[in-house]
């Protein structure tokens, strides 16, 4: 599974074959290690079907997983995808007759299938989970239940503490308890299955009550229906994000649902109707594990093993650094950049000088920053001009479409709103507290929107020629209501300094402080030719030369 060098840029496909679905990610890496997901496909295959109880693959369910792979081949094929990553897991990796189906993958779907150990599981969806999370180091358990198996992790951004694969899955759980069970699920048999998922866990209880863990993340199709269940039959409403669950909230909608026979069951609030028959035992693994573990709720995330295949075949490739190196948030702002192919010298260069008029606004004192506004003002700095590729004239507008509808992995939505309007304000029209973008947000929100732009609009004029010729800028107090713009330049910057003419009034809106411009030329001989006053470099009443330190 060791990738080549990604040179030209490639499409690979990643294909999970579970127990319950067989799942498809089809992705192209650029040259410049962005990627873009093609294609996510789902099919629901019940490749365990009646197999847990004598460990043999039905005849049957072997072939709907064949005809699944076979149409996610031609789908990769369509795309042209060079490289075909398969993994196939619980069911699989349990059967007795395994080769056989991996002969028919084989020829019948030209398909390799690597079968991989419940440990190795759990690490890829850890990868896959984690690298969509803002971490940092604070430790995360991780849950996921499958059709035959759950697979836990202990984790913080970068790196995995504990790994385990339980013989625990809806399939496997239904067979065992609910094998034809189409009426209702009495109280005592739901107890009776939660008695034996207690007494598997014993051991693996003890063992993370070692970890200290900030929260609890549950990925797979069980976890999340179950999200949405509680979110449609509890709170009314048909919200497509369902990003927690409750215990309470699930200790209802599981009693709600016992209570009906199989077909009523179909019809519930929120439920994927071809889960209907193994929803209750995989309710029942998250619900022990939440009671054993002490949850009171449990974060929802939508990646999982497929996302765990990409995230390990990019850390094996030249790109690895952006997984090894960055933070889930830096990441997601450089890969929405590198997508629209920006131009990441000019995105640095007005970076850079932002972030340098922020720090000295802040060692003067003279504006109170909340927290975080230096990071967002720092990937909105980066995300400014990505609307360029699709057109110039209205490229602010873009870059916050562009940034609204990216999932962003890492970001709250609010933080999103900001970096997006950073964007859209970065030329042209100001943030006037009454404009579409920001009329909807709150007040703190609109603050750092408005005090943030001041400095980026600033910044972006600094880079006007887009020749990075401006190497530093700094502010300084003149007088109680003036401040100067110090600007080292490696050369003259008349258009730059023309530009932020331009920005001084929304400045002084912002700031109280009238803006003087100072440009230093550093000149070859190491001696700075110093020019002050106002913007119009024809005009300035006076040249200083003084010594360079």
């Amino acid at each position: 599974m060791e990738p080549e060098k990604i040179s030209e840029g490639r499409v690979v496909a990643f294909i999970d074959i579970g127990t319950n679905s067989v799942r498809l990610l089809l992705v192209r890496i650029n040259p410049n290690g962005s990627y873009q997901p093609l294609t996510k496909q789902k099919e629901t295959v019940r490749l365990g079907d009646k197999e847990f109880i004598d460990r043999i693959l039905q005849p049957k369910a072997m072939e709907r997983a064949v005809i699944v792979c076979k149409k996610f081949m031609e789908l990769a094929r369509a795309y042209r995808a060079e490289e075909v990553i398969a993994v196939a897991t619980s069911a699989t990796r349990d059967a007795s007759n395994k080769v056989q189906l991996l002969e028919m993958l084989k020829t019948e779907a030209n398909l390799e299938v690597c079968t991989i150990s419940g440990a190795e599981e759990a690490r890829l969806i850890y990868l896959g989970v984690s690298s969509g999370l803002r971490l940092g180091y604070s430790k995360a358990l991780f849950i996921d239940i499958g059709g035959g198996s759950t697979e836990i992790s202990v984790g913080d951004q970068s790196q995995c503490y504990f790994l385990y694969s339980l013989n625990l899955g809806s399939i496997r759980l239904t067979n065992m308890f609910l094998p034809d069970e189409t009426g209702p699920v009495s109280e005592e048999q739901y107890e009776q299955i939660k008695a034996y998922i207690r007494r598997k866990t014993t051991d693996i209880t003890k063992d993370l009550s070692k970890y200290r863990v900030g929260c609890a993340i549950g990925s797979s199709g069980t976890i999340e229906n179950l999200a949405k269940i509680a979110f449609v039959y509890l709170h009314k409403t048909s919200h497509e994000s369902f990003e927690k669950l409750g215990y309470e909230d699930l200790k209802e909608i599981v009693r709600a649902m016992c209570a009906l026979p199989l077909e009523e069951r179909r019809k519930f609030p929120g439920i994927n109707a071809q889960r209907a028959d193994i929803i209750i035992a995989g309710a029942a693994i998250i619900e022990t594990f939440m009671e054993e573990m002490e949850l009171s709720e449990i974060r929802v995330s939508k990646r999982g093993l497929r996302e765990g295949l990409l995230v390990d075949y990019i850390s094996k490739s030249e790109f690895s650094y952006m997984i090894t190196q960055m933070s889930v948030r830096k990441r997601s702002i450089m890969q929405l950049g590198l997508t629209c192919n920006f131009d990441e010298e000019h995105a640095h260069t007005v970076t850079r000088l932002t972030l340098e008029l922020f720090d000295s606004i802040q060692a003067l004192g003279i504006y109170e920053f909340r927290e975080g506004e230096r990071e967002l003002l720092e990937y909105g700095s980066t995300l400014h001009d990505i609307g360029t590729f699709l057109s110039y004239d209205t490229h602010q507008s873009h870059a916050y479409h562009l940034i609204r509808e990216s999932t962003l992995p890492g970001f709250q939505p609010e933080e999103i709103e900001i970096i997006a309007n950073l964007a859209y304000f970065h030329r042209k029209n100001t943030p006037k507290k009454r404009h579409p973008n920001i009329a909807e947000l709150n007040k703190d929100a609109v603050k750092s929107i408005r005090v943030l732009s001041a400095l980026l609009r600033i910044a972006e004029c600094l880079d006007r020629s887009h020749n990075g010729i401006i190497s530093h800028v700094r502010f300084y107090i003149v007088s109680t209501d003036s401040l100067v713009l110090e600007i080292h330049a490696q050369r003259e910057c008349q258009l730059e300094i023309w530009e932020v003419e331009k920005q001084k009034k929304y400045f002084k809106k912002m700031f109280g402080y009238n803006l003087q411009s100072k440009v230093l030329i550093e000149q070859d001989a190491g001696v700075p030719l110093v020019l002050e006053g106002n913007s119009e470099l024809e005009e300035l009443p006076g040249v200083e030369m003084s010594s360079k330190n």
